[in-house]
């Protein structure tokens, strides 16, 4: 075990949270080294991402889950982008957006779909739990029709939703409002 595995120690500051998150998300998503991400958490941890309810609970379920379903299975070019994170004493919350090219099967948040070859780009927030100094829980969220719309596989016409332009308006808060809104319009003029 290297030094960069011993970051946590309990009662852990906020910057030693981040740190620690920091490198488990390196872990996963650079070195895609499955021992030690798993020695950035407790004995007993678990994920969940929520839209499609994949990750694991416990020790042998989550590394089963990181060795063969997530860590290696991520296309080459995924890249996370903070946009924002907020920091208590034993819990951490980041914002960021979330991009890859659909070459591979991405089994966590498109299970069972074959490649088609298409950029997603969205909005990812995590919840992440710290239990002495460890990672304890992590809930992944994101808006599971952004990406069917982005793959193909969901025509967004005529239903409320949207594609790419979610992690656009995150990061521009310039982009137009309340496009999906038909009934928008019915409201210009009204005293507000």
């Amino acid at each position: 075990m290297t030094a960069s595995h011993d970051l946590a120690a309990p009662n852990l500051a906020a910057n030693d949270l981040a740190a620690l998150w920091e490198a488990h998300c390196r872990y996963e998503f650079e070195t895609r080294d499955v021992d030690a991400t798993m020695a950035t958490m407790v004995a007993a941890p678990y994920v969940n991402h929520v839209p499609t309810m994949t990750g694991g609970v416990g020790h042998d379920e989550l590394r089963r889950f990181y060795k063969y379903h997530f860590i290696g299975g991520n296309p080459p070019d995924t890249a996370l982008v903070p946009v924002s994170r907020t920091i208590g004493t034993d819990q951490l919350v980041d914002e960021m957006l979330f991009s890859f090219t659909h070459t591979s099967e991405v089994d966590w948040m498109l299970p069972g779909v074959k490649p088609t070859g298409r950029r997603v780009e969205i909005p990812l927030v995590a919840i992440v739990r710290f239990v002495d100094g460890k990672v304890a829980h992590e809930h992944i969220y994101w808006d599971q029709a952004s990406v069917l719309v982005q793959v193909g596989l969901l025509e967004p016409a005529g239903l409320p939703v949207a594609g790419v332009e979610t992690a656009r308006k995150v990061v521009d808060e310039k982009r137009p409002s309340n496009e999906l809104m038909p009934r928008w319009a019915s409201s210009a003029g009204k005293p507000i």
